[in-house]
């Protein structure tokens, strides 16, 4: 994702402040990282954490209790960037596709897959017969109304341009106003058939339409509210799952009721959730324990206390954290500029003891910057089997780099500063960082700026800082969602690194290979390799995973890679 990515991560870099740029908004803060090759661990053991039992039938009053990070900032779909808001718009709207139980993209508002054009830049799709809650039809024009109006830059939407910008058919040139809304590829053939023309090919594109962005929205409604549209529960129209209601735009609650002019009602078997914000993770588990939640995140120094608790579940998830590596700082070459120097910090650290210990919480050692189990080819094959392992921990390589990097230098040792965050957990994760890194490069001395995280943002963008600690989650399921995040003058990139020929095959990517899956996926391969191994522009650290206690009989739940966190959709209670 783009630069507000930082805001889906948002709430967990609240707890671990440990890094910069995340797809779509605040990730729960209530998410931990887990370990590496879980070398140490029963594989069987794992197994049964990661997957919850599903059987039985809803048998009990269907009224679940649950937690957010953070109070909602904004339920419309044009402004949505932070994660709580993702995850709401995702449980009470519906675009023309949703993410199904098993995290496909299948037709939703659409009545049917999409008929795609030979050349591969027209998507045509009929709508199914579907109703707002207000009774009235979901149409065509409630799409194009939606799509018009994020790219409008009246809007200010900054997930509109940032979805559609080189994907839909003028999107670029309206989002820097040199056209107009209204020439946007996108058309109401009839009032249950919506056309949407593309600048290029796009192999993710129908990913993307179960994204928030993509939602629509009813153009009479919007009008009729103003400037009141979507500040609280009595000014929003839904046409998915669920209704919002006790939300008074402010407030630290609020309540889903099952909506029962959903198309897809009948599977819908939960009536109410009632939210509450809470914060911090040692309260949740409080009133977890307590009865008063039915699933509880654990995070920090509590994940070693809770990981073998028998209702605990380790969710894997797909964000990726790093080691940004700046190589220009107030307008002059930095150290890391210095390709030895940055190979020998990235293979210096020894990442499975900090996510076993440090951690604790599932995550996974990362020798890589695509995440494993996200992305695959035609064959279903996971993309980390075709692009392997880079930049792995070699205390013999790393002083080797170190040596050669400070003879080209002209000095004998260096001073570096690691830009974190100022919770304790990221304060022990840099203090790891330190020991590591002083401990097996001699003449490197580590300083800690340890900073709150709106600060980190400022410096982040400033590029005023050496090293700190980054990561992303995506927003669409394609390796081009983090590929694309490190090309010359790329918005994420504010580490002044910059490499051709990784530009060249991010850039053939998207046009010559766009139709050419095997060959995409080995371009892919090959930046990654060319970003890692040979530039070691970025050092990867972990992919992470979350620890939740989850009660027994709350089943259902469909945990999803990319997007909004959550579907409540399918979501039960069951022997309770």
């Amino acid at each position: 994702m783009k630069r507000n990515k930082w805001l889906i991560l948002m709430a967990l870099t609240l707890v671990l402040s440990m890094f910069l740029a995340a797809c779509g908004g605040s990730k729960d803060e209530e998410k931990p990282a887990t370990d590496g090759d879980d070398k140490d661990k029963d594989a069987a053991t794992e197994e049964k954490k990661h997957a919850k039992d599903e059987d039985g039938e809803p048998d009990a009053e269907q009224v679940l209790y649950l937690a957010e990070s953070a109070a909602i900032p904004s339920v419309d779909s044009s402004i949505v960037e932070d994660q709580v808001g993702f995850n709401v718009l995702n449980n009470i709207n519906e675009g023309l596709y949703r993410l199904n139980q098993d995290n496909i993209a299948e037709p939703a508002m659409a009545a049917e897959e999409a008929k795609v054009s030979e050349d591969g830049l027209t998507y045509t799709f009929k709508l199914r017969d579907a109703m707002w809650a207000d009774e009235t039809p979901v149409t065509a024009n409630d799409f194009v109304y939606a799509w018009q109006r994020a790219i409008d830059p009246a809007t200010g939407s900054p997930y509109g341009p940032m979805m559609m910008s080189g994907v839909v058919k003028n999107a670029t040139a309206i989002s820097e106003e040199k056209m107009e809304v209204s020439e946007l590829g996108v058309k109401a053939v009839d009032e249950k058939t919506f056309e949407v023309t593309l600048e290029r090919p796009v192999p993710y594109f129908l990913s993307l339409m179960s994204f928030g962005t993509f939602y629509p929205l009813k153009e009479e409604f919007v009008a009729s509210k103003a400037d009141a549209f979507a500040t609280n529960s009595d000014n929003l129209l839904s046409n998915g799952p669920f209704v919002l209601t006790k939300w008074d735009g402010t407030g630290d609650s609020w309540t889903y009721v099952k909506n029962e002019h959903y198309w897809d009602a009948e599977n819908v078997k939960l009536n109410e959730i009632h939210v509450n914000v809470v914060k911090d993770s040692a309260t949740a588990i409080k009133l977890y324990q307590d009865g008063k939640l039915d699933r509880a995140g654990v995070s920090g120094d509590l994940a070693m206390q809770y990981r073998d608790d028998e209702e605990a579940v380790i969710q894997p998830e797909t964000s990726v954290f790093y080691f940004k590596f700046n190589q220009e700082r107030d307008g002059k070459e930095t150290p890391l500029a210095n390709e030895n120097i940055r190979k020998a910090i990235a293979k210096a650290f020894e990442k499975e003891d900090m996510v076993d210990v440090v951690l604790a919480n599932g995550s996974l050692a990362a020798n890589y910057l695509v995440p494993t189990d996200f992305a695959f080819d035609e064959d279903e094959k996971d993309f980390r089997e075709l692009s392997g392992n880079h930049l792995e921990y070699n205390v013999e390589e790393a002083q080797e780099h170190w040596k050669k990097g400070l003879e080209e230098l002209g000095v004998e040792s260096l001073d570096l500063e690691i830009l974190g965050g100022d919770t304790e957990l990221s304060k022990k994760m840099d203090e790891y960082f330190k020991s590591q890194l002083e401990g097996n490069l001699e003449g490197l001395t580590i300083s800690l700026k340890e900073v709150p995280f709106s600060v980190r943002l400022d410096l982040d963008g400033n590029q005023d800082y050496d090293i700190q600690v980054s990561g992303w989650g995506p927003d669409f399921q394609d390796p081009i969602s983090f590929m694309d995040l490190f090309v010359t003058d790329g918005t994420n990139n504010l580490m002044s690194y910059s490499n051709p020929e990784y530009d060249k095959l991010i850039e053939d990517s998207k046009g010559d290979l766009a139709l050419k899956p095997k060959e995409r996926y080995e371009a892919f391969a090959k930046a990654e390799k060319i970003l890692l191994d040979e530039d070691a522009a970025i050092a990867p650290i972990y992919q992470r995973g979350l620890i939740y206690l989850h009660k027994p009989y709350f089943k259902g739940l469909v945990n999803h890679p990319f997007g909004a966190d959550y579907s409540y959709k399918w979501a039960y209670i069951s022997g309770k």
